[in-house]
């Protein structure tokens, strides 16, 4: 919900070997997403109920694993990594691009392959939803300050950049439940 609000890319499952390495790859199954979503959008007719659930089995395992970037156009400039223990692959694919890090790490983590560590829990539900607002404003005041020294009249944008929701005690997202936070990027 995070990356969402302030429009950028993620993975909040698995994230797939090669998703930054091998981006060639991954581009086809994006494509692979959108054809099978094209299909269910055009009514579904023609199709036997097999097929069906079998289109919307493909199509609901590919959002999963590429929902978040299926909009991507090619590398990012940085990584925004929750667990990097689980996430190990994800911080050795950008170590391995030359891309920056910013990870929480926890005591059980190794800090040294990370380019900026921030030091805390990255098990509990609150501390995640909390980091993710936290770079998510501070994602917003970048376009924001970019914007502005740019010239940009950010009044008279057709849609204004969206303000932060209040989020003291609201419930958590469906996309961070469970442990499977995976990158928020």
């Amino acid at each position: 919900a995070a990356a969402k609000r302030c429009g950028q890319y993620y993975v909040n499952h698995r994230w797939l070997g090669g998703m930054l390495t091998n981006w060639k790859t991954i581009s086809q199954s994006i494509r692979l997403l959108r054809e099978v979503d094209a299909k269910l959008a055009s009514g579904m007719s023609g199709f036997t109920k097999k097929e069906t659930l079998d289109l919307t089995r493909e199509r609901d395992k590919l959002e999963r694993a590429l929902g978040g970037i299926k909009d991507m156009g090619g590398q990012p400039d940085i990584l925004f990594i929750i667990d990097t223990i689980k996430e190990g692959l994800a911080v050795r694919e950008a170590k391995k691009l030359g891309l920056p890090v910013v990870a929480v790490i926890d005591s059980n983590s190794d800090p040294d392959s990370i380019t900026y560590p921030i030091p805390g829990n990255d098990d509990s539900i609150r501390a995640i939803n909390l980091y993710c607002e936290l770079i998510s404003d501070a994602v917003l005041d970048g376009i924001q300050a970019e914007m502005t020294a740019a010239g940009v009249d950010i009044g008279a944008m057709p849609e204004p950049i969206p303000e932060p929701l209040p989020s003291a005690e609201s419930e958590v997202p469906p996309e961070t439940a469970g442990k499977d936070h995976g990158n928020d990027m």
